[in-house]
């Protein structure tokens, strides 16, 4: 009776003891930090000439519950518009170990695919992603690479058709590009298409430095250019300001091809919204954070188009805006 009651004892015990175990290993558990996500976002131009497109990258990672500094932590690198620095950066975020890069650009994402063919990269934006070699197609990327496309074949001939309603006598228009920027050339052949229609000729004039762009306005003084159109480029991003000032000085009608040159200045713009791209490319972050492949997640197409046009600075060049064409414009800076 009493070796009963010892060995009863003891189970009791034992069963205390490892129910004691249990609970501390619960708890230890419980106390572990969950593991914070870390991706890297890789950009041509400064941080500050892209800031409207960081916050709608941030917004966008906001509305589906991701919140910087607390549940993903993310890597800002910026070439400053030097471009020949994007490899270095690249390969810095993929000794880092970051589980995902976003690119801002063509020149961005050719610099991350050179730097890893294993972490995936997420396109906020490019005009021909196929073309450029980035995805087999838009429907199944196949490798490591997937995102958003701004590919919209239509914006050419819509751009010219704003530029001859503005300027009616309009018989040639000065193209401000970069050749070294992926796109752009293409983006000037499907111009020259479109031209025909409207019975304008153009003139290409290649900005590859800031050097460059008070002689490119001197070129399309000389070439008498009534109007000016600006292709996507890094170079010319990161110098709003100036290309607004200079359009002003040489009192010529110029289409921009995003909205924050109009805000810093500029007359109009037509094109794909890229801030709407930048918060759609949150959305790849988040699949790919919860365990997709980007192989598999097709490349969207742009779903949102920005018209906007700025009063004081027609005011500034002597052009007045038909009613027709205010009428049209999603905003309108007074």
């Amino acid at each position: 009776m009493e070796r009963a009651a010892k060995n009863m004892k003891k189970q009791i015990t034992v069963i205390a003891l490892c129910a004691m175990l249990l609970a501390l290993c619960v708890s230890a558990e419980a106390q572990q930090p969950t593991r914070v996500p870390r991706i890297g976002h890789l950009n041509a131009p400064s941080l500050s000439a892209l800031a409207y497109r960081t916050e709608a990258f941030r917004k966008g990672l906001g509305q589906i519950g991701r919140i910087e500094g607390k549940n993903i932590l993310i890597e800002w690198r910026s070439a400053e518009g030097k471009l020949d620095r994007l490899p270095e950066l690249a390969a810095e975020l993929v000794r880092l170990k970051v589980e995902i890069i976003v690119s801002t650009g063509p020149t961005v994402t050719r610099a991350a695919k050179e730097a890893t063919s294993t972490i995936p990269i997420v396109m906020a934006f490019d005009p021909n992603p196929v073309g450029n070699g980035f995805v087999s197609s838009l429907a199944r990327p196949g490798g490591n690479i997937t995102g958003l496309s701004s590919l919209a074949p239509e914006i050419s001939g819509k751009q010219l058709e704003l530029l001859k309603e503005l300027v009616p006598t309009l018989s040639r228009i000065a193209v401000f590009g970069t050749t070294t920027v992926p796109g752009s050339m293409q983006a000037f052949k499907a111009l020259e298409s479109a031209a025909g229609a409207f019975g304008v000729k153009l003139q290409f004039l290649d900005i590859l430095a800031r050097r460059d762009i008070e002689s490119a306005f001197r070129e399309a003084n000389k070439g008498r250019a009534g109007a000016a159109l600006v292709l996507t480029s890094a170079v010319l991003a990161n110098h709003r300001p100036e290309i607004a000032d200079l359009a002003i000085k040489s009192r010529l009608a110029v289409m921009y091809f995003r909205s924050e040159f109009v805000e810093d200045g500029g007359l109009i713009a037509y094109g794909v919204s890229v801030t709407d791209l930048d918060r759609r490319a949150a959305t790849y972050v988040d699949k790919i954070l919860r365990g997709a492949k980007p192989a598999g997640l097709p490349v969207e197409q742009p779903m949102k188009f920005e018209f906007i046009v700025n009063l004081k600075a027609a005011k500034q060049i002597g052009l007045t805006i038909p009613p027709n064409v205010l009428a049209r414009a999603d905003r309108v800076i007074r």
